[in-house]
């Protein structure tokens, strides 16, 4: 098992600074960050979540703007529908909860965009709930210390191994954050610090380090794939204060037309990009132009 103890006293001394830590960042703009930092690392997100809650610091303030002006915001973070769903959740939570993000588990999950991680991720860090937060770095220091594995896969009892090693009282959020910061930054997937690691027992350290017997993950590649070109797509429309020609945007990725047709029209199905009624291209709300 692992000592509640000793991983909270750690934490209190390793902690990053990271800015939705602080103090008087609110249950939104918590939400707000775990919606950026969905496959995406940390140094990517910071910079551009300070400036979305200095700019809309609020769930109604997020609703008033447009579509495109989030995703201008949203940048070069990828996996641009979350922005769309990060919109169409403030607009929920300040139309329907009256401005305020819910505490709720089961009310969460109810928002656009917020699946089981987000809301146990909410409630627990936000407001300072009992629940298990279960991400891919609790699960490899889960699957490490406690069951003797290098790494494991998803399964049904991930958040049942978590909830089981929570601490009761004030205590648990703190725990639950120490356990995703030592995944995090000690003992990560492919280069383990076991020798700073804080706890006293690993199960996988007494084995001897066993090899993971899982087949090897396919590593995702970026380059050259319909998501590149997506972003290159909606790059040439960010940038551009009026709708496009599509000659403009053929410019984005000429080595395989079909791969950017294709690219283009996920898109506006996707509701990314709208097609004016003359024919020219536009982020989503701005086709109207």
């Amino acid at each position: 098992m692992i000592d509640p103890i000793e991983l909270v006293d750690w934490y209190g001394r390793a902690q990053r600074d990271l800015a939705w830590r602080r103090p008087g960042v609110t249950p939104w703009q918590i939400l707000v960050s775990e919606f950026m930092l969905q496959q995406t690392p940390v140094a990517r997100v910071e910079p551009i979540w300070l400036d979305w809650i200095a700019r809309w610091p609020t769930p109604s303030a997020t609703a008033r703007a447009s579509a495109a002006d989030v995703l201008r915001a949203w940048g070069r973070l990828g996996y641009p529908r979350r922005a769309k769903r990060l919109h169409e959740c403030a607009t929920v939570i300040a139309t329907e909860h009256g401005d305020v993000v819910p505490d709720d588990v089961d009310v969460l999950l109810t928002l656009p965009g917020v699946g089981a991680y987000t809301a146990r991720a909410v409630a627990c860090f936000a407001y300072q709930q009992r629940v298990p937060v279960v991400d891919t770095n609790v699960r490899r220091v889960i699957a490490r210390a406690v069951h003797g594995r290098q790494d494991g896969p998803a399964s049904a009892r991930d958040l049942d191994d978590a909830a089981a090693l929570l601490p009761e009282g004030a205590a648990a959020p703190t725990f639950s954050a120490a356990l995703m910061e030592l995944g995090a930054t000690v003992c990560t997937a492919r280069a383990p610090r076991c020798g700073v690691c804080p706890l006293s027992h690993c199960a996988w350290r007494d084995l001897g380090y066993p090899a993971s017997t899982a087949p090897p993950r396919r590593v995702q590649r970026y380059a050259g794939t319909d998501r590149q070109v997506r972003g290159l797509l909606l790059a040439v429309l960010r940038d551009s204060s009026a709708p496009v020609t599509r000659a403009r945007l053929d410019t984005a990725w000429l080595s395989d037309p079909a791969q950017r047709d294709r690219a283009l029209d996920s898109l506006l199905v996707d509701g990314l990009v709208e097609q004016t009624a003359d024919g020219l291209f536009a982020l989503a709300g701005e086709g109207g132009r």
